[in-house]
This record gives structure tokens, C-alpha cells and sequence, in this order.
């Protein structure tokens, strides 16, 4: 479970230059916004542009603490219901395309994760993961770890996608405000 740290790079899900449509001050009092995820823990945020930057969807924007060139400053965290109907579209294939960029660590997720409780493991979090394929799982990674998303699918042959199910998890972290754990995304 990742701990709760600040996002130092985010990409831009929407970009909104006369501000959002449903801020009640009139438009020319509005300011631009971008919603944006956090590429370390997808946290969802709306951020403040400088006047002069061009943003576009799927940029990636630095908003760490050091000097901006393009985002003024983070404005909110936003919840999943926050997002703009465009946000929301773009959000699986961002996520999709963070997953696969990031696989090792996903992996590692498949051979480190651990009982949460004694009738709970992280791997059941996975949609699609029941005792029978957990124990599959724990028998096949104690033999050899898994290597990449090839290696868990051509060894676990009830998984032939298990980037799917990382990305299924992400959204549903995301999207649910009342999930108990969150293993990939900070609450």
C-alpha cells in the first residue's frame, strides 16, 4: 500500500480554459483548470495553469515543489465524481498506459503482496481472484517469481490479462469512495 506522499508529475485528463462550467461565478471570473492524475499514486487533482502555458490532454506537467513552467499551482484533490465527462473518458486508457509502463512493478505486486488479515490477501483485492486462484498464484511465484505480465499469464493459464486486473483495481480505487484498501492508489 503506497504511502500518502505528494505527486511530483501529473498528466492532463481535461483541460478546461474558461474554467469549469459548474463554478456559478460568471464566466469571465472563472479560472482555467486542468484535471489532472498523479503519475506515482493517480491521485486526481485540478490544477491552476500559467497564464502564458499550453496544455494539452495526455501532457505530462510537472507540480512538484520546484519551479513550474507550466502549472501555476495544485488547486484540489478531487474525487472520481469531480471528473468532467472528457476526464472520466480518458481516465482508463491513461491508466491502461501507466500500467504498462510501469510493469515491474506490478509484478512485484503479484510476487510480494501479502495477507492483509488472516482471511484476507491482497491478491483477493484483484477482481477476478478467488482462494483457488490465489493459492495457484502464491504455489507458481514460490517456485520461481514472476518476470512480466507474459510470464503470470503463460504460467497461470486462468490469467490472461493481468495488467486488466491491475487496471480494473485502479479504477475501482478510484471510482469507489468507499473501498477499505487501497493498494495502489492513496486514500
Amino acid at each position: 500500500m503506497k504511502a500518502d506522499k505528494k505527486e511530483v508529475n501529473a498528466i492532463v485528463l481535461d483541460v478546461l480554459m474558461k474554467g469549469h462550467p459548474e463554478d456559478p461565478r460568471p464566466p469571465f471570473k472563472r479560472e482555467p483548470i486542468v484535471q489532472a492524475m498523479g503519475l506515482d499514486q493517480f491521485k486526481l487533482l485540478e490544477l491552476i495553469p500559467k497564464m502564458t502555458a499550453t496544455i494539452n490532454l495526455y501532457d505530462k506537467v510537472y507540480i512538484g515543489d520546484a519551479e513550474r513552467d507550466r502549472i501555476e499551482r495544485v488547486k484540489r484533490r478531487i474525487n472520481y465524481n469531480d471528473l468532467t465527462p472528457t476526464a472520466r473518458g480518458e481516465l482508463p486508457f491513461i491508466i491502461e498506459k501507466m500500467v504498462k509502463e510501469r510493469e515491474q512493478e506490478f509484478v512485484s505486486f503479484f510476487n510480494k503482496s501479502i495477507s492483509i488479515t488472516p482471511r484476507l490477501h491482497m491478491l483477493h483485492l484483484l477482481p477476478g481472484i478467488g482462494k483457488k486462484l490465489m493459492w495457484e498464484i502464491l504455489e507458481a511465484r514460490n517456485k520461481k517469481p514472476f518476470t512480466s505480465f507474459s510470464d503470470i499469464s503463460a504460467r497461470i493459464k486462468s490469467i490472461p490479462h493481468p495488467e486488466k486486473m491491475i487496471e480494473a483495481r485502479i479504477m475501482e480505487e478510484l471510482q469507489d469512495p468507499e473501498v477499505k484498501y487501497h493498494i495502489f492508489t492513496s486514500s
